[in-house]
């Protein structure tokens, strides 16, 4: 059976409490499912700001897009959660994700450490971190049971394994560092491979994850190859058909935006998209014309 879409909204700037809560009533108003807070420095911290959105809404839920692994001690961040969980009314989505801005590290006298070390601290963040929340000791308890709803995102293969064994939602980015060290987007051949990857490795799961991407770009417009073409300075090694066809990349009328996400659910099976605060307005009326 087909998934239902669900569509977030990853809110990158704070404010003061009114300008906080307004927001959030707003992005409620407009359809969105989930408020989602990033985890990085100089941007709103995640749980605080996640309690104040549940606090000025009544039905998305809410959730952290992604915390940085390496940022957190698995205990502190299970005191974290469960209180989150709880203040929140069981509304909580826990997102995590290795980290990849060295400079927040070292501004947090943080190790970055290699790749290899950053998927294991991961890896036992997860771990552990299930451990303690199943854990009917463990003080305080989260709202849900036996955990949180885990989002794990990524593309390398240890963590679509992990991904795999563990989350209840693959997130989805679709970019790769180039060799100066710069996130780029992947094609969308490279995404699917991905995926196929992903489905690969959750084969024997008894139920399947739901699969989330995020959406970087909403370019409202009747030309889509005009927008397209607009877009090639910023998607370095990308085609015009390429950046057509990508779901990060979403271009053109409201139907033709629609009709975008109904195909990237039928090729890439997400069904659950992500976009950022800036395209919080203009992506409103595709939420509105999917679901009739």
């Amino acid at each position: 059976m087909t998934r239902p879409f669900r569509f977030a909204v990853n809110m990158l700037s704070g404010g003061t409490s009114a300008e906080w809560r307004e927001k959030c009533r707003r992005a409620e108003a407009l359809g969105y499912d989930v408020i989602l807070v990033p985890d990085h420095l100089g941007m709103p911290a995640p749980f605080p700001s996640l309690v104040a959105a549940a606090e000025a809404t009544e039905r998305p839920r809410v959730g952290t897009f992604v915390l940085n692994a390496g940022f957190w001690n698995p205990t502190l961040l299970a005191r974290e959660v469960a209180s989150t969980d709880q203040l929140t009314g069981g509304r909580l989505e826990l997102g995590l994700g290795t980290g990849y801005v060295r400079a927040e590290h070292e501004r947090a006298g943080l190790p970055f450490g290699s790749p290899r070390e950053r998927v294991d601290h991961l890896e036992r963040t997860v771990t552990e971190l299930t451990r303690l929340l199943a854990d009917p000791e463990h003080c305080p308890a989260a709202a849900q049971s036996p955990r949180v709803p885990l989002l794990l995102g990524g593309n390398g293969n240890r963590v679509l394994r992990l991904t795999a064994r563990h989350a209840d939602i693959a997130g989805f980015t679709g970019t790769a560092k180039d060799a100066a060290g710069n996130l780029r987007l992947i094609s969308p051949d490279a995404l699917q491979e991905r995926v196929a990857a992903y489905q690969g490795f959750a084969a024997g799961r008894a139920e399947p994850a739901e699969l989330n991407y995020l959406v970087r770009t909403v370019a409202a417009g009747g030309d889509r190859r005009a927008l397209a073409r607009d877009l090639l300075a910023d998607t370095p090694g990308l085609t015009e058909d390429e950046v057509l066809a990508h779901p990060a990349l979403l271009t053109g009328t409201v139907k033709d935006m629609a009709e975008q996400l109904r195909g990237h659910r039928e090729r890439y099976g997400f069904t659950y998209f992500t976009v950022v605060e800036p395209a919080l307005e203009a992506f409103a009326p595709v939420i509105e014309e999917l679901r009739g």
